[in-house]
C-alpha cells in the first residue's frame, strides 16, 4: 500500500503531489480537527466571558484606556503563546476581561428594563453566527479574497468609531454599529472558511478570530436594538 504522504505514481509512471487525506464531509482530516477543537474552546470561552459579565453586571466599566490596552496586551500574549499550553490560558484571560467589560453595559440595560434588547441581541447573534458558519461548511467556499476587504475595513470602522466619540455623533455612532454588525458576519464566514481550507491550522488562534468577531457582532446589534427602540 502506497504511502500518500509521499505522492503516488499515476498511469505514466510519475509521482503527483501528496493528497491529503478527507472525511465524508469533503474536509480535510486535519481542518476537521482544527474546527473540532475550536468550537470546543470556543464554547468554553463564551460560557467563561458570559459568567464574567454576570458578575459584572453591576460593577463599574474600567473605561476605554483600559479597555484597549487589556485587549490588546492580552491578545499580543495570546499570539505570542499560541503554539503553547499558555496560549489556552491568555485566550480564557483575554475572553473573561471581554466579558468583564461587557457586564456594566448589560447590567445597566438590564436595569432600565430592557433586558428583552439583551435577550433579541444574543439570539440575533446565535442565529446570525450558525447561519454563517453553515453557509462556510457546506458551501466550502474559499472566501480568502476578503482579506483586503477586512484589513480596509478595520481602518475605516476605527476612524469612524474616533471620529464618532469626537463628534458625539448618535448618526455616526448608528452607522458605525451598522458597519461593525456587517464586518463581524464577514469575519464569521473568514475565518471558518480559513480553517476548513486549511488556512489556519492553530485552534487558539481560530477561537479568538471567532469570539472576537462573535463579540462585536454582539454588541453592534445591542447598540442598534437600543437606538431602534429609543433606549439608547
Amino acid at each position: 500500500m502506497e504511502d500518500r504522504r509521499f505522492g503516488v505514481r499515476n498511469n505514466q509512471g510519475a509521482y503527483s503531489a501528496p493528497q491529503t487525506e478527507r472525511t465524508t464531509t469533503g474536509i480535510s482530516a486535519d481542518a476537521m480537527n482544527v474546527l473540532r477543537n475550536t468550537y470546543m474552546l470556543l464554547g468554553m470561552t463564551l460560557a467563561f466571558s458570559a459568567l464574567t459579565a454576570f458578575l459584572n453586571m453591576n460593577g463599574t466599566h474600567p473605561g476605554f484606556l483600559i479597555t484597549i490596552v487589556g485587549y490588546i496586551g492580552l491578545l499580543f500574549a495570546t499570539y505570542k503563546l499560541k503554539n503553547s499550553p499558555w496560549g489556552i490560558l491568555t485566550t480564557f484571560a483575554l475572553t473573561g476581561f471581554m466579558g468583564y467589560t461587557l457586564g456594566p453595559i448589560i447590567g445597566s440595560i438590564v436595569a432600565a428594563g430592557a433586558s428583552q434588547i439583551v435577550a433579541q441581541a444574543l439570539t440575533l447573534t446565535a442565529v446570525a453566527f450558525v447561519g454563517l458558519s453553515a453557509t462556510a461548511l457546506i458551501t466550502k467556499k474559499d472566501f480568502s479574497f476578503m482579506s483586503s476587504f477586512l484589513t480596509a475595513g478595520a481602518f475605516v470602522l476605527i476612524g469612524a468609531m474616533v471620529l464618532a466619540f469626537i463628534m458625539e455623533s448618535s448618526v455616526l455612532h448608528l452607522a458605525v454599529s451598522a458597519g461593525f454588525t456587517i464586518f463581524a458576519s464577514i469575519m464569521i464566514l473568514f475565518e471558518t472558511s480559513r480553517i476548513i481550507n486549511g488556512g489556519e491550522r492553530n485552534y487558539i488562534i481560530a477561537t479568538v478570530g471567532l469570539y472576537v468577531a462573535i463579540y462585536n457582532l454582539f454588541v453592534s446589534l445591542l447598540h442598534l436594538l437600543m437606538a431602534f427602540s429609543g433606549e439608547d
